[in-house]
């Protein structure tokens, strides 16, 4: 069972890479826009994610399907580690805050001051976990990219030039 598992993501894995070895540009321009879609996914912003990766992917001329395929970083399934992760390293670095709180005695500016002390350090963790992973994400991808076999290099720059002459 381990095995099949095991042969099951490494087919997963290769169709993937394949999939990535397709896309248009440079390596460089491919590992920019996966990279980031990942620090795009890495932000709370449900909905929005795909738009800020692709709006981000604009600003630093990165591939723009790879950018929303990076933000698949979170999903159903990670959203919940994902975010307790950066909400304590946010924490770790502006301290845990004073989130304590009686719900009989809330009144709107504790309200605004809790819901402050907890974004705050969200975001802060989800900026700086979100910059890590995107940097490990782009020179990984980058290495596997300029590693691409000769002959596909060619071809795809074959196709490129036809593409531009009509």
């Amino acid at each position: 069972m381990i095995q099949q598992t095991l042969q099951g993501f490494l087919r997963r894995l290769r169709r993937w890479l394949a999939w990535l070895w397709q896309q248009e540009g440079t390596p460089s321009e491919r590992a920019r826009g996966l990279a980031a879609g990942v620090f795009s996914g890495c932000f709370p912003f449900f909905g929005m994610q795909t738009l800020l990766g692709i709006a981000l992917a604009s600003v630093v001329r990165g591939n723009h399907l790879l950018a929303a395929a990076g933000t698949w970083i979170s999903n159903p399934i990670t959203y919940l580690p994902l975010y307790w992760f950066n909400y304590q390293v946010g924490c770790c670095l502006l301290g845990k805050g004073q989130i304590e709180f009686d719900l009989s005695q809330l009144n709107g500016q504790d309200l605004w001051t809790h819901g402050w002390t907890f974004s705050s350090r969200l975001l802060i963790g989800s900026t700086l976990v979100g910059g890590i992973a995107a940097a490990l994400t782009s020179g990984i991808t980058y290495g596997l990219l300029k590693k691409q076999p000769k002959a596909k290099q060619r071809n795809l720059l074959y196709r490129r030039s036809n593409q531009r002459r009509h």
